[in-house]
């Protein structure tokens, strides 16, 4: 048995698939799922490649670490703050927006598509 065990109105289920419905119990298609895109919010600039965010990372004093060949690292001198990125930007998730906008607050914000 897996699945996500969801806690609603004093009453919890287990839901088998996730992605075929939502936490709030309506069921939706993966088209309904919004794709997230990652947004610098002082230019309102979509970051659609490692390029462009390399770009605005570096402007905010993070540096670029080159140790793994299978990750894009930045670090932050004078924090313990890391960000680690998949090579391919194709595996570019929304786990990995978030974590910019959390080491950068009020620099970077996840929207949907």
């Amino acid at each position: 048995m897996s699945g996500v065990w969801v806690f609603k109105n004093g009453v919890v289920r287990l839901v088998e698939n996730p992605a075929a419905e939502s936490l709030d119990g309506s069921r939706q298609g993966s088209s309904s799922r919004g794709r997230k895109v990652l947004v610098h919010t002082s230019s309102n600039e979509v970051v659609t490649s490692y390029a462009v965010l390399e770009r605005k990372l570096l402007s905010l004093g993070w540096e670029r670490y080159y140790d793994d060949p299978d990750l894009l690292q930045f670090h932050k001198r004078g924090t313990v703050h890391l960000i680690s990125l998949p090579k391919d930007f194709n595996k570019f998730k929304s786990m990995h927006m978030y974590d910019i906008v959390v080491k950068n607050r009020n620099v970077f914000e996840v929207r949907d598509m």
